[in-house]
């Protein structure tokens, strides 16, 4: 399970590291359209790129919210953290419709989510046993995400939108510290841990 979700991470930064995430497309993921306008202008759109590196997100979002709902249903988790995982998986929505959205703006076509029995057998679902399994899922997860986002950053130009892409990598590291306070993880013994 974790190398799936490793090697899910990993091209999803690798594909967003070689076809370079527009000014446009992030901007759109960020709820600007302003921004999105005027960028689309100064880098002459977003392009066939951008949709497919955003229909890959789009995809890891479908992945997450699966996730989520796979935890909910398990019966496992007490009231405290199910509301926990409802929140999360609340903004893994927003990230869900914000990304369709942008992509068929862009001219393409949302990538459709499959059935949650596939993020079953693809999550190894079966192997959980306890609420500490779940959290471990999601914690791996948002990791995952953090580093996507802090990988791409580098390759941006204009620093505002690396801005954008910095704030939802601090979103992601929000949930990850939450689920790892949790699961009694400690904090990072080293600087600069995430995203290396």
């Amino acid at each position: 399970m974790t190398e799936l979700i490793t090697n899910s991470r990993r091209n999803f930064l690798g594909k967003m590291t070689a076809v370079t995430l527009s000014a446009t497309a992030l901007a759109l993921l960020d709820g600007n359209d302003a921004m999105a306008a005027a960028a689309a202008k100064k880098h002459g759109g977003g392009g066939a790129g951008d949709v497919a590196i955003l229909n890959v997100a789009l995809g890891l979002e479908h992945e997450a919210i699966n996730a989520y709902t796979l935890g909910a249903q398990s019966g496992l988790l007490a009231k405290p953290v199910l509301d926990l995982a409802v929140l999360f998986q609340s903004h893994h929505k927003s990230h869900r419709d914000t990304l369709a959205s942008t992509i068929t703006t862009l001219g393409g076509k949302p990538v459709a989510e499959k059935k949650l029995a596939e993020y079953a057998t693809a999550l190894n679902a079966g192997s959980i046993k306890a609420a500490g399994d779940i959290l471990e899922l999601a914690r791996r997860l948002e990791l995952g995400a953090i580093n996507a986002y802090l990988g791409v950053i580098p390759s941006l130009g204009d620093k505002e939108l690396g801005k954008v892409a910095a704030r939802i990598a601090a979103d992601e590291t929000m949930h990850w510290t939450i689920l790892n306070n949790a699961l009694g993880g400690a904090p990072n013994a080293t600087a600069l841990g995430f995203g290396a």
